[in-house]
């Protein structure tokens, strides 16, 4: 007998239809799922040797470093699986984009809702047609601007027209507490040109991504840093005393230059299937209809979304809804929580569940080690066909420490 045998064998006539599934497979690659390939023939636990981070942060998925995301290969496997080209996924979460990117690679029309703002700008940033030649223009023209008017002389900034950027009094206490004046003279002066070009969500991009590594932390936190860092630290991440940094425009080219990279890799790999992204509570949102769901809901207890993008929320100036995420780091993991964690769920997807027809499939990764997802299904109008574990084996650096999660598979009544 196999694996599943045994554990087919082991289960009630009643559970018998839910089998639990390693997610070992026989070495399938993401390429070469089909909708025939059986869930035992899925390969998900790549150790970093299988799937470097160079494979899992391809073209624009490392446009801007983002914690909590699934990677692409996980979400390319479900919707060959589960989707044909011309039918079109939802997201609930979308969070970073992942699901839409891929989607689109394989001619899948996506829809995404996200109550961030900047996950908003973020995703709109990755899915744009962009003319390519003339995203690398308006970034080096950007570019080029802000390296006159800031790294030559105060006459000079001053011919430039930087005297009429906010001075320290005018911006906000966590600017002028996070980034060295430097750095925030050469981050503002580049906000100050956005408005003069097309791409503009793009460039907010690369503002804030430049903006994330100049702040004044040390190297190797730069997920959670909890104070800024003023004085010269003895570095984890090079074993060595380092010192904080005090700009930014080291950042914003290295950046400028690796976005325009990324954009021209991904262009060759969009096709002309449809994205639509709305800045909208999916509780609430009426949705379009759909063929399938493939998300990521966040953790109960584990990451404040809006808080780690914080340094984007200032500089920019974005409307913060942190107070409608699911499952804050802030409220902890107590009872009262997990209970809160599953109503907003069950009203996420009961609500999103209207526009998928009788048959379509729920593919939910969570890592639920609280065990929560078994009664957020049985609240809702789905039957439980089977429960993929994944081995999350592959993280490096002072973040290493292994995990698992489940993908869930469902299928509506």
């Amino acid at each position: 007998m196999t694996q599943l045998d045994i554990l087919g064998a082991e289960l009630s006539n009643e559970e018998r239809r839910v089998v639990s599934y390693s997610g070992m497979g026989n070495g399938t690659l993401p390429k070469d799922v089909t909708p025939q390939t059986p869930l035992s023939d899925l390969y998900l636990n790549w150790t970093e040797r299988e799937l470097p981070e160079r494979e899992r942060t391809k073209h624009v998925h490392r446009l801007h470093p983002y914690l909590g995301k699934y990677i692409p290969q996980l979400v390319e496997i479900f919707l060959r699986k589960f989707f044909a080209p011309g039918q079109t996924v939802l997201d609930p979460f979308a969070g970073s984009g992942t699901t839409l990117v891929q989607a689109n690679e394989l001619g899948i029309n996506a829809i995404g809702y996200d109550i961030s703002l900047f996950n908003v700008i973020l995703m709109r940033a990755k899915t744009t047609h962009y003319d390519v030649k003339k995203v690398e223009r308006e970034v080096k023209d950007i570019l080029s601007k802000v390296k006159q008017r800031t790294q030559f002389s105060a006459y000079q900034n001053d011919l430039f027209g930087t005297a009429t950027l906010p001075q320290p009094e005018d911006n906000s206490l966590y600017l002028n507490t996070w980034f060295a004046p430097q750095a925030l003279n050469e981050l503002l002066t580049f906000k100050s040109l956005i408005p003069e070009y097309e791409y503009q969500d793009l460039l907010k991009v690369i503002l804030s991504r430049s903006a994330r590594s100049a702040r004044l932390t040390t190297h190797f936190d730069l997920d959670f840093p909890k104070q800024p860092q003023t004085e010269p630290y003895y570095c984890y991440k090079h074993s060595r005393v380092c010192k904080p940094t005090t700009t930014a425009f080291q950042f914003i080219e290295r950046y400028s230059l690796d976005t325009i990279s990324r954009i021209k890799e991904y262009s060759k790999l969009q096709t002309d299937a449809k994205v639509d992204i709305y800045h909208q509570d999916s509780s609430k949102a009426v949705v379009p209809s759909i063929d399938g769901i493939i998300t990521s809901p966040p953790y109960v207890g584990l990451i404040d979304y809006h808080e780690q993008h914080r340094y984007a929320y200032e500089l920019l100036g974005l409307e913060d809804h942190s107070s409608e995420e699911i499952g804050q780091a802030k409220a902890g993991t107590g009872q009262k929580a997990k209970k809160a964690y599953q109503e907003a769920i069950i009203r996420v997807f009961s609500n999103v569940s209207q526009a998928l027809p009788s048959g379509g499939y729920f593919i939910v990764v969570a890592g639920d080690k609280h065990n929560l997802y078994g009664e957020i299904a049985a609240a809702l109008d789905v039957d439980v066909e089977a429960i993929v574990q994944r081995h999350v084996n592959r993280r490096t650096g002072r973040r290493s420490s292994e995990f698992y999660e489940s993908v869930f598979v469902w299928r509506k009544k």
